[in-house]
């Protein structure tokens, strides 16, 4: 499933197609995806104009001029392609998309057609990505939102803050990241990462980051600081591919080349100094990369 990373680099790519762009048309090709969509959906989104496209956690907001928010989610292997109307020398109009068209073209399940000449396409095989509307006043209530912790990127995720949160846990501090209410947008792959680069085990306690007051200690500094650093990098390189992420250019995430122990079972750690070997254990039901020689 597509995490921060990837949802932050779709959503870039999204903005310059849809932000104050106006819907012309939305064809809506099934009416369900992981659940059926909003009754009315084409109806409520024609004529509306896009005044702003955020990301929460793994979830991409259009807010429109309506005072709804269209709130999308990828799923498994949910994508957005755009495609632009351009003029060929004998004045036709072609739809001209930036990548060859997916063979798999059955599963483009909702086109948007935007007022800027670009439509922009979502393609889901397995339908587990989602569509939603929710009035924005509503927003906070959202179900799907609620609980929700804080952006990792964002100012209130410090040292101070992820101490607090794992203050007197007893699971795994891998365990705890991975707590959508302790940190909003990590998944496994950039906790592997995270963990790797801040020089911590993944099988630590989660309460060990904070000392007897819930005070942040050293490594939560640590952790926080790599946190930030390994999802900056990703978002730069256009996320991780591993299995259906594209752009909405149509090309691959290119972050996977730079995983230090993510996927690389048995090969040599790559911390300077270090003689250690990648293992592979098992966190709950999650497949958990380290080093045990250099993460403790």
């Amino acid at each position: 499933m597509p995490e921060l990373p990837e949802v932050e680099t779709v959503r870039r790519g999204l903005e310059a197609a849809m932000q104050g762009e106006r819907f012309v048309k939305v064809d809506v090709r099934r009416g369900d995806l992981r659940w059926p969509l909003p009754k009315d959906f084409a109806q409520r989104l024609k004529g509306k104009t896009v005044t702003g496209l955020g990301r929460r956690a793994k979830y991409l907001l259009a807010d429109l001029s309506s005072g709804d928010v269209l709130l999308m989610h990828l799923g498994m292997s949910g994508s957005f392609r755009v495609a632009q109307e351009v003029v060929q020398e004998n004045g036709k109009q072609l739809g001209r998309y930036y990548r060859e068209r997916a063979k798999a073209a059955a599963h483009d399940h909702i086109i948007f057609h935007m007022s800027s000449g670009a439509s922009v396409t979502f393609n889901d095989p397995r339908r587990f990505g989602s569509m939603k509307l929710v009035a924005r006043d509503r927003l906070d209530a959202e179900p799907l939102l609620k609980g929700l912790g804080p952006e990792p990127l964002g100012n209130e995720f410090d040292a101070a803050m992820l101490a607090r949160a794992c203050y007197g846990k007893k699971t795994s501090l891998k365990a705890a990241l991975l707590d959508q209410r302790i940190v909003a947008g990590l998944g496994n792959i950039y906790v592997c990462e995270a963990l790797y680069r801040a020089h911590l085990s993944p099988k630590r306690t989660a309460s060990t980051i904070a000392d007897r007051s819930g005070a942040p200690n050293e490594r939560a500094a640590r952790l926080v600081e790599a946190i930030k650093a390994v999802l900056q990098d990703a978002i730069k390189a256009g996320g991780s591919s591993l299995r259906d992420h594209r752009t909405t250019d149509g090309e691959l995430g290119m972050f996977q080349h730079n995983f230090q122990v993510y996927d690389r079972e048995g090969e040599p750690c790559r911390m300077p100094g270090c003689n250690g070997t990648v293992k592979r254990i098992v966190q709950n039901g999650r497949s958990t990369f380290y080093c045990p020689s250099c993460q403790k």
